[in-house]
């Protein structure tokens, strides 16, 4: 089969990032396989791009895969990058695909969910992790207070919200080349207007510090603009100079706890976990999320 690769505009480029687009055709003009490469323009992350490749079932083994992965590597390679991530599920034609064309398992990432139906919380024992999580066992008692908003972060806690982003520096991702993310006021917005302009809803709990006022630790939940479903969990850390007073424990127990009163119909909450980020993974299975899968990050080298 004849393959022509076009490459196309993608007209959703941002202040951090741009995006390649290819469209793979037959002889016919009839769309058989797309490609995107998002190339980062963050400093801490120039080095780095990220593949999607998508072919129609009925079009594989024909080398449509291949000729989109070729555009999306040289171009790579064109724009300076030394490594290119592609996501793979476990067991999928995917992992087989990428493997055969030099990347390499780099990250395995373990996906949990805790139910949030009653039936759920009783069977995991959900409402008394819960509430051992958000009280103070295990915490620091008054050295730090929990604070909450929707959305866009308040003004008050914006620039120390953005410095606390840095505990996500150290956060164990495999053998992924993954470098890192530079944080500003700005950024903070730019993300929570994103959730809003697709109609979700964004909700965060902080520990803020009672020395100094200033964030010491975050966790993100995104909820489905109807409330129905699973919300998913963006990310949740702690500053380096913070750890050990279980701040994560208490900060994701109230994050459930006023996503079950803000959304009662939620159906449950996921979220994935580096398979080697052990202190994470337990605090999910302490506060009763239990595995459903594995997906995998692979990884080649430029």
């Amino acid at each position: 089969m004849s393959i022509r690769v076009t490459p196309l505009t993608d007209p959703a480029r941002n202040a951090y990032s741009r995006r390649l687009v290819w469209l793979a055709q037959d002889e016919e003009g009839n769309p058989v396989g797309t490609a995107s490469l998002r190339l980062s323009t963050d400093p801490g992350q120039a080095h780095l791009a990220d593949l999607a490749v998508r072919v129609h079932p009925a079009e594989r083994r024909r080398g449509v895969g291949s000729r989109l992965v070729e555009a999306a590597l040289a171009t790579a390679r064109a724009e300076g990058r030394r490594a290119v991530v592609a996501p793979a599920g476990d067991g999928t034609a995917g992992e087989a695909f990428l493997t055969a064309r030099g990347f390499r398992r780099a990250l395995t990432l373990r996906h949990t969910r805790l139910d949030l139906t009653a039936a759920g919380a009783d069977a995991a024992g959900g409402e008394r992790a819960l509430a051992k999580g958000a009280g103070a066992e295990g915490g620091a008692g008054a050295e730090y207070r929990l604070v909450a908003w929707d959305g866009t972060v308040p003004d008050d806690l914006a620039a120390s919200y953005a410095a606390s982003r840095r505990a996500m520096d150290d956060m164990p991702m495999g053998e992924v080349d993954y470098g890192r993310m530079t944080w500003d006021v700005e950024r903070l917005r730019a993300a929570a207007r994103a959730v809003a302009e697709r109609g979700e809803h964004l909700h965060t709990v902080a520990a803020v510090s009672t020395a100094d006022g200033a964030v010491a630790g975050f966790t993100e939940l995104v909820v489905p603009a109807d409330g129905l479903g699973d919300g998913l969990h963006y990310g949740t850390a702690v500053l380096p100079a913070h750890r050990g007073h279980g701040l994560a424990r208490r900060m994701k127990a109230e994050a459930i706890r006023r996503a079950r009163g803000r959304h009662p119909l939620l159906a449950g909450l996921v979220t994935d976990t580096a398979e080697d980020n052990s202190p994470m993974r337990r605090v999910n299975e302490s506060l009763g999320y239990r595995p459903t899968h594995e997906t995998y990050r692979y990884q080649r080298e430029l």
